[in-house]
């Protein structure tokens, strides 16, 4: 998730085995936003301690180290926003490197939506159900062909997954 008040909520209640956890990404942009533009590299290495934490635990540690620097006194925003979303940060320290580098971002979901929301308004309106439906399978399939890489070490991020989540990731 990117931090949308009530998202989680809705996602939980329909999907009810669902891991939320937050965009990475997004929380870095965050916390560059509230950096000058000078400080911004050291912000950005400071907190890449704490989301490239072996476990949850370091990474608590690599952000109770990171607030008691200069740059959290200098920004103290910064630590507080990571604080906030912490319960939807500590999931994605669950996973393993591999997998890690799939999810950390939500930039291919938010980039599918976007397809879909342009294919969608450019028509408007729909008679049925059934027309929007086919509507966004064409576009979808139309996305699919754009599609040019392969995620780096997908087998390495398949096996993984399937032995995280066996009963509802299938195999065959």
């Amino acid at each position: 998730m990117d931090g949308l008040k009530g998202f989680p909520q809705a996602i939980e209640a329909a999907f009810p085995k669902t891991q939320v956890q937050t965009c990475i990404v997004h929380l870095l942009r965050h916390s560059m936003s509230f950096a000058s533009y000078k400080d911004r590299k050291a912000v950005a290495t400071a907190l890449k301690a704490v989301y490239t934490a072996v476990d949850a635990e370091q990474a608590e540690a690599a952000l109770t180290e990171f607030e008691d620097t200069d740059l959290a006194r200098r920004y103290p925003a910064i630590a507080p926003s990571w604080r906030r979303a912490w319960n939807e940060v500590i999931p994605f320290l669950d996973y393993p490197p591999e997998v890690r580098r799939l999810i950390y971002t939500t930039n291919s979901i938010e980039a599918l939506n976007s397809k879909i929301r342009r294919a969608v308004r450019t028509r408007g309106h729909f008679p049925s159900d059934e027309a929007a439906a086919k509507l966004i399978y064409l576009a979808l399939n139309a996305t699919s062909v754009e599609w040019k890489r392969s995620v780096r070490e997908w087998h390495a991020v398949k096996s993984q997954l399937a032995i995280m989540f066996e009963e509802r990731f299938p195999m065959a």
